[in-house]
């Protein structure tokens, strides 16, 4: 479809669409809100025109006030601040809802990256059967991880879902009573989550999306693609981190984390209950009553926890009873139904997710300090070891520990979360908690360490992957030194073999970013995966990347499929792994259609990487230099802005970042240490970049780009880099998802500050930046407008950045009252109203953090 009409359907079944529900939604009579949506519009147009014209927010809240409202207290005035606060942030959803319901609509063209676009390709040209035999092999893992970017609680999550499916369908009435219920419903908690309320928040989506959706792809996939007699196996297999990612997170222990394992199994036990009522409503036959009726009170007993003593293999055999009186006795009817059901039980087992659990390898460390005091292994401190003597301990020492004669109580934690996961495999099945991932790992002695932890527990056979994350630039560097010495090591040659040869190495995007800079970061990673890729091979090891990836281009979101399919064959390709949080969830992977559409997108990256590789995703060897010398330049870049002594200040005075702790949306800190003084290196990752997206300067999606580009134009380079843009999959997709963080900056909201005595010269480091990577991606592009390739993006973003800038604008003025207001009690309301403010702005970003 013509760009003309993708924009003429969106205008259609968005746009207008939109107006017309917001209109109803301005008139109806919410609590305090009367007469918010008539003044709203003027809000909006003072904001635009203010922020273009210079003034600072303050100047335009105060202009608003006077010209349009007769308040006169200050009070009053605080009043309707926050009342257009509530206000937008249900604009906010009612657009959501809108844009989600038209999805389907909006994507019906769009077939490239769907299953049935690839087979009409390997149609073409004669590849069916290699297609065939990549789905037989490949797989796609999904990752739900525990990171609070999701700020709509459950309850408007659900009125979401129920708005999506009446507007689909233009049910005025149905719409008009949803829109009063959204206008009575708060938005914000009272209380921090725990980890298993925060499990249960996506376990409502494993239950009420993925059961069908995956179930769904799979039918699709074996009944339409692969040959009638495949054997089975899941292509698409789900993790889970809330209630096992320990990383920073005091609250998920060893009990938090078998909660979590009993939550996944109920509900997976819910879901077969209720798809088994149709099995039963079909299967009225003589001699199979008896076999349902049996299967039906078992699955019963155990969803209540009247009895855990069900196993999906007890299941599959009393299902295959059934289905061979089926095919004996009644020719066979239905048995398409049943067929999919036990299809269900092979995908989904009695875990439903594999609960992942994860742990930083300093808290590794402090553990094995205090076993080397308690045992009285050496007088000298075990973080003063060097690495032979660690590596020698840590795989020849058979020490039984107790962890009840540790005093602190995360070292005895640790080892009984150790035991909990082979607790959760007997119960559950091994899939249930199968992998281990090393936060920060920095040497292979952060895998032997937790190796060592389940044989000093007395578990000899570890049916458990070991999993480094490496996420520093330095870790980065040292990962494919700190895997040949892994390979290399018998002793973990035989753990290897006892696990097929197969090693998962996590990578992580974020905190890579927030170390090196966004090219730099993307090109490091890259280069480690293909360093990682070649010494596996060497060594005769399958390796698979598992990619932490947020929401935006900062954190490796973006246009995941076209990052995928960009790699080419000197990185592995056997499976694609990504974690998915928050706002990504509900956004694109959020509905069935949604869900659906997004996982064929990641199992066609897979195929078109092996069978149909182009030029494109090759990079030749003048290209990588190309590339190579961008990303130092660029690294280079961002590192004199890391390292300048106002950095971390101004994200501190002059962001919201420091809010973002009170928006009681996670169970786990905003910052990894609790002293007082903010530094870096504890800044996690998703406030880091929701700060700098609050700001609207989105610096980590693409500060020192455009000097890097700028360094090789001014080196009479510009074809070329043309020509790499053009040529390169790889680096067209880097450019266009920081072509899509640029698109979600608005230097304006902030101009004011560069006047500031103290922060005016670094926020003009900042703009210049912004300027020049603008200016020069769209040079190297040859576009004139940023996303204009994608114009339903585009249009998109427009909208809900023209939602929320009055939002923004609030934002921005009780920050400046909380800088200047001498009042402490004033000081505290407009604290608080920072805090409000985050919420719309976040769920309008839908990939901000």
């Amino acid at each position: 479809m013509s760009k003309q009409n993708l924009e003429t359907l969106f205008t259609q079944e968005v746009h207008n669409k939109y107006l017309v529900f917001n209109t109803l939604f301005s008139r109806l009579p919410y609590d305090k809100m009367t007469n918010i949506g008539t003044l709203m519009p003027f809000l909006h147009d003072k904001a635009k025109q203010g922020f273009e014209g210079g003034l600072t927010p303050k100047e335009i809240i105060n202009s608003f006030f006077e010209r349009y409202t007769n308040i006169k207290t200050e009070k009053e005035k605080i009043d309707l601040l926050f009342r257009f606060i509530t206000y937008i942030e249900r604009q906010v959803v009612l657009f959501d809802s809108v844009e989600d319901a038209a999805f389907e609509k909006l994507n019906a063209t769009n077939t490239k990256g769907t299953l049935a676009s690839i087979m009409a390709l390997a149609s073409q040209h004669d590849k069916v059967e290699e297609v065939k035999e990549k789905l037989k092999n490949f797989k796609v893992r999904v990752v739900f991880t525990a990171h609070p970017t999701q700020f709509y609680p459950n309850s408007v999550l659900r009125i979401i879902q129920d708005l999506e499916a009446c507007i689909a369908t233009n049910d005025i009435n149905a719409i008009d009573a949803l829109l009063q219920q959204l206008g009575k419903t708060p938005f914000i908690n009272d209380e921090q989550p725990t980890p298993v309320q925060e499990a249960q928040s996506i376990i409502f989506y494993l239950r009420h999306v993925y059961y069908e959706a995956i179930g769904a792809l799979h039918d699709l996939i074996y009944n339409d693609i692969l040959d009638e007699n495949e054997a089975f196996r899941s292509i698409i297999d789900l993790g889970f981190w809330p209630g096992g990612d320990r990383d920073g997170n005091p609250f998920v222990t060893a009990e938090i984390s078998k909660k979590v394992a009993q939550e996944l199994r109920t509900n997976i036990l819910k879901c077969y209950y209720n798809h088994f009522k149709d099995i039963r409503r079909r299967f009225t036959f003589k001699g199979v009553i008896p076999l349902l009726d049996k299967i039906n009170n078992r699955i019963y007993t155990n969803m209540f926890g009247l009895n855990n003593d069900l196993t999906a293999a007890e299941l599959l055999a009393a299902l295959a009873e059934v289905r061979d009186k089926m095919v004996s006795n009644h020719n066979s009817m239905f048995l398409g139904e049943l067929d999919r059901f036990i299809r269900r039980v092979k995908l989904f087992g009695m875990h439903f997710a594999s609960l992942d659990i994860r742990q930083d390898s300093s808290i590794h460390e402090a553990v094995f300090q205090a076993v080397v005091s308690k045992y009285k292994v050496s007088e000298k401190p075990y973080a003063e070891w060097s690495h032979e003597e660690k590596v020698a301990f840590l795989t020849n020492n058979d020490i039984t520990v107790n962890e009840d004669e540790f005093e602190d109580p995360l070292v005895k934690d640790t080892f009984k979360t150790i035991k909990a996961i082979k607790e959760i495999q007997t119960k559950n099945g091994e899939k249930a908690c199968h992998r281990y991932i090393i936060s920060n790992s920095t040497s292979s002695c952060s895998v032997l360490e937790v190796l060592a932890m389940f044989k000093f527990c007395g578990i000899e056979e570890i049916n458990v992957d070991i999993v480094p994350l490496f996420e520093t630039i330095e870790g980065l560097d040292t990962a494919r030194q700190s895997m040949s010495e892994l390979y290399n090591l018998e002793y973990y040659k035989k753990q290897l073999k006892y696990r097929s040869d197969f090693q998962t190495i996590m990578l992580g995007f974020s905190d890579g970013t927030k170390d090196g800079g966004y090219i730099k970061a993307n090109w490091e990673i890259y280069k480690a995966k293909e360093n990682l890729t070649a010494v596996s091979m060497e060594n005769g090891i399958n390796v698979v990347f598992f990619d932490g990836r947020g929401g935006p281009p900062a954190r490796g979101g973006g246009k995941t499929h076209q990052f995928y399919a960009s790699q080419g064959p000197s990185i592995a390709n056997n499976e694609i792994q990504i974690t998915i949080q928050g706002q990504t969830i509900s956004s694109m992977y959020g509905s069935k259609p949604q869900a659906i559409f997004n996982f064929e997108q990641l199992l066609s990256a897979g195929v078109i990487n092996d069978i149909f590789t182009d030029d494109k995703s090759l990079i030749s060897k003048q290209e990588r230099d190309l590339i190579e010398e961008l990303a130092e330049v660029g690294g280079k870049k961002y590192l004199e802005l890391k390292n300048h002594p106002l950095f971390v200040s101004y994200l501190e005075h002059k962001s919201p970042l420091k809010y973002y702790g009170k928006t009681k949306i996670g169970s786990r800190p905003s910052k990894r240490n609790t002293s007082s003084q903010l530094k870096l290196s504890d800044l996690r990752a998703i406030p880091f970049v929701g700060s700098w997206s609050q700001l609207k300067q989105n610096v980590p999606g693409f500060f020192g780009f455009g000097t890097a580009l700028q360094s090789k134009i001014d080196e009479g380079k510009l074809e070329e880099l043309k020509d790499l843009f053009e040529n390169s999959l790889y680096f067209k997709t880097l450019m266009q998802n920081s072509m899509m963080a640029l698109s979600k900056t608005y230097f304006p909201l902030t101009s004011y500050m560069k006047n500031d005595p103290i922060y005016g010269e670094f926020w003009n480091i900042l703009y210049e930046e912004q300027q020049r990577s603008i200016t020069n991606m769209l040079l190297v592009s040859g576009q004139k407008l940023l996303m204009e390739t994608d114009p339903i993006s585009m249009m998109s973003v427009e909208y809900r950045e023209n939602i929320v800038l009055p939002l923004l604008a609030i934002q921005q003025y009780a920050l400046q009252e909380v800088e200047e207001n001498s009042d402490e009690n004033a000081k505290t309301v407009f604290e608080k109203m920072v805090t409000r403010s985050l919420f719309g702005n976040i769920n309008a970003s839908r990939n901000s953090a």
